[in-house]
């Protein structure tokens, strides 16, 4: 049996002791492709204003890049203290030692690079803080960004997490992505060239994809030298354009045989160094729509660990 690199693993080894991500999500980040910079409406699996009467009500000031100011500043700081603080402490009870800053929700470059600079140092002073890991989008990256980054990463564990979700032109264009593949794997390069470490985060059962094509970007993603990888089901939310295509029979998803089965065989593909960081995704509330699958992650896991136990591996 084949035990594969996990995240959990990988950073038992780098640090010799359990390590978490500690999620935060602040206010004032948005993404290029909900403020119309590149498109407008977000990704069609993406909840946002244009369906949802209770965020259109609300009126909230959102960075961008080109902001003059941050007057939210001093409550994002305030923001990665407390939530820090008390994910932490969760996690410590549960016999995590040290934890990485993981900037989540939306996109965490779109922003001023003092505003950035300023807010990944706050999270860096937290206790027992080892690094940072940073969702974004890599049409939201500069070489600024990146150097500074590099910079930090000499000192601390630095991840940089992509949406890739697929190769496939066609596709980006259907969940309205706003960029193509070729824009990903520059920045992707770009960030490799310039020694961070690379998280590609790839969606199995995107509109009319083939299982074939899943592993493509797979295969793909490989090539551009992400260092880590997260496979996930997509699954449809209330208030989303998908949920519109969902209702109409327009979108049909992804079985969860069918995904195991792909997942499996990407897990196959995956060189032996490749630190796979997630299998699977759902929701346990009211707003999923569908599968239902998606609805019990734990279920997910037992059912996957159980696949792969089958074909050699342990996950």
């Amino acid at each position: 049996m084949r035990r594969l690199l996990t995240f959990g693993r990988y950073c038992k080894k780098r640090f010799g002791v359990r390590v978490k991500k500690v999620p935060l999500g602040l206010s004032g980040f948005t993404c290029p492709n909900i403020d119309g910079r590149v498109a407008k409406g977000g990704c069609t699996f993406c909840e946002n204003e244009s369906f949802s009467p209770n965020l259109s009500k609300s009126k909230k000031i959102f960075l961008s890049p080109d902001s003059k100011e941050n007057p939210l500043l001093q409550k994002q700081l305030q923001e990665i203290r407390f939530q820090y603080t008390g994910t932490k402490a969760h996690y410590e009870k549960l016999g995590y030692e040290k934890f990485l800053a993981y900037f989540q929700a939306f996109t965490n470059t779109y922003a001023p690079l003092d505003t950035l600079k300023t807010l990944y140092t706050e999270a860096l002073k937290q206790p027992q803080c080892v690094g940072l890991s940073i969702g974004t989008r890599s049409d939201s990256v500069t070489e600024q960004i990146l150097d500074y980054l590099a910079d930090l990463s000499q000192e601390y564990e630095i991840w940089i997490e992509y949406g890739i979700q697929s190769i496939f032109d066609e596709t980006l264009q259907k969940i309205n992505r706003g960029h193509d593949a070729a824009n990903v794997e520059e920045w992707i390069r770009k960030s490799k060239e310039k020694g961070l470490k690379v998280c590609g985060h790839v969606i199995f059962g995107l509109p009319d994809e083939t299982p074939d094509m899943m592993l493509q970007t797979v295969k793909k993603s490989i090539e551009w030298g992400i260092d880590s990888i997260k496979i996930h089901p997509l699954y449809v939310v209330k208030n989303t354009a998908l949920a519109v295509d969902y209702m109409k029979g327009k979108f049909t998803p992804i079985s969860q045989e069918t995904y195991i089965e792909t997942l499996v065989e990407a897990i196959k593909i995956l060189p032996k160094d490749m630190v796979i960081q997630r299998v699977s995704a759902g929701i346990g509330d009211d707003t999923l729509l569908a599968p239902e699958w998606c609805s019990d992650k734990n279920d997910q896991l037992h059912r996957i660990r159980k696949a792969l136990r089958k074909e050699g591996y342990i996950y």
